[in-house]
């Protein structure tokens, strides 16, 4: 399956405007109605029904503590598809021109639709995340204050379960998820907080990954995007997948997340831009494993000899 082909959604977490002018903002990009919802609704909501009759939310969230309660504005798209990407980065630059921000609570989370998978694509999605996480965890510069709360890595014990077991059916990948077969899970489950959570499988019908640090930059967000949809498609077309951990080399690192991301199909000029943004925070040379060679003397030139201090 393309990765062109599946849906998605995007939960973008904002300070610094009102939820209403957020909303509005948001209309300015997709055009259609404005409404307010309000009490008796939970998380005080105004949502944008757009010209395609679809709906945008904008809702508190009690995690943006930084600020008032009524400058904390979380967007939650419609389901979208790889064609509404220009789209999103519309609706995500006209929130930041309203001017609503990013700051250290806020975060981002992108929903995959689960429809396509079973128990083997998502066993095989969640070893190719818990191999590759050194290498996505420091791409993303995740905080640790997040990675020990609210975005946990892989749990190995897990990855053992789906080794030992090897679930072919969702439901049989539930009872390893949540240790035993839950028919009616609820939202603020605990197993949600981990970067990659497979709870929304069976509460929400999603794959939701909760890795991304709050940004209202419009190309970050689209490479953020691009990057999901191409490890799902990943897992979905794959054969198999190992789930020994590579080890970080600091000095490679670069070189081995480039090589991680062509091998998931982010090649070419439609992906250069994602390619720049996930590259930007890893050490090392995207060109070369073992560092840019350095250049020899030209004929005739001696080497500068090492500055010896007394």
């Amino acid at each position: 399956m393309d990765m062109r082909e599946l849906s998605y959604g995007v939960e973008i977490e904002t300070v610094g405007r009102t939820r209403e002018a957020v909303a509005r903002a948001i209309q300015t990009a997709v055009g259609g109605e404005v409404r307010y919802l309000g009490s008796p609704y939970s998380f005080d909501p105004w949502q944008v029904t757009d010209a395609q009759g679809r709906i945008w939310k904008v809702v508190k969230d009690a995690s943006l503590n930084n600020v008032p309660e009524h400058l904390r504005a979380e967007i939650v798209s419609p389901i979208l598809n790889y064609g509404d990407m220009e789209t999103l980065q519309q609706v995500i630059r006209a929130v930041r021109a309203a001017g609503a921000r990013v700051d250290a609570t806020t975060a981002i989370h992108i929903h995959v639709g689960a429809d396509p998978f079973d128990g083997r694509s998502l066993s095989r999605l969640a070893k190719l995340v818990y191999k590759q996480e050194p290498l996505i965890l420091t791409a993303l510069g995740i905080r640790q204050e997040r990675l020990s709360r609210y975005t946990k890595p892989m749990s190995p014990d897990f990855i053992a379960r789906l080794e030992r077991y090897r679930p072919c059916t969702k439901d049989q990948l539930n009872r390893i998820w949540y240790g035993q077969r839950n028919t009616c899970p609820q939202h603020y489950d605990s197993t949600r907080y981990y970067g990659v959570n497979f709870h929304n499988v069976w509460y929400r019908g999603t794959v939701e990954f909760r890795w991304f640090e709050g940004t209202l930059h419009a190309g970050k967000v689209k490479s953020y995007v691009q990057f999901v949809l191409a490890l799902a498609a990943k897992g979905l077309n794959g054969r198999a997948a190992s789930s020994r951990k590579r080890e970080f080399r600091p000095e490679s690192a670069k070189y081995d997340f480039r090589v991680f991301l062509l091998h998931l199909g982010l090649i070419g000029d439609e992906f250069k831009t994602a390619r720049k943004h996930l590259l930007s925070a890893m050490p090392g040379d995207a060109a070369f494993k073992r560092g840019r060679p350095q250049p020899k003397p030209q004929s005739g030139e001696t080497a500068a000899a090492p500055v010896v201090e007394g």
